[in-house]
């Protein structure tokens, strides 16, 4: 009397990562995601590794474990895997307060945010011609 079994929602030549709670806007870990969609994984891995932004170190470390699933559950090349998706969603949002003149406070929101990488397999002949 268990569940049905779910249908997997990505291609058989796709897997994905999530990483939650990433203390960033997402604003600005828009930013850094839109540095790496559409690219090869070798590329984008190498753009994040050279990359300024402070959470930079957190996205390459997401597209590591995206490319890690490829790998080993669904036994994918790595050398063929290009960052199909990257996407974020808003996080939780923590209120703080600051004192500020004549008694009033003011809102200071410091944002989290939530980054999906999904990394497609493209075979070679398709990726000559694009």
């Amino acid at each position: 009397m268990s569940k049905p079994n779910t249908q997997r929602a990505l291609a058989d030549n796709e897997a994905k990562a999530v990483a939650r709670m990433l203390r960033v806007s997402p604003q600005k870990l828009n930013l850094v995601a839109q540095l790496i969609r559409g690219k090869k994984a070798s590329k984008a891995l190498a753009d994040l590794e050279f990359s300024r932004k402070r959470i930079a170190g957190e996205v390459k470390k997401a597209l590591e474990s995206a490319i890690a699933n490829a790998e080993n559950n669904h036994s994918l090349d790595v050398d063929d895997l290009v960052v199909a998706e990257a996407y974020v969603g808003r996080g939780l949002v923590l209120k703080r307060f600051s004192p500020r003149a004549r008694g009033r406070a003011g809102r200071i929101s410091k944002p989290f945010s939530n980054l999906t990488i999904v990394v497609r397999e493209v075979a070679e002949t398709a990726q000559a011609s694009a």
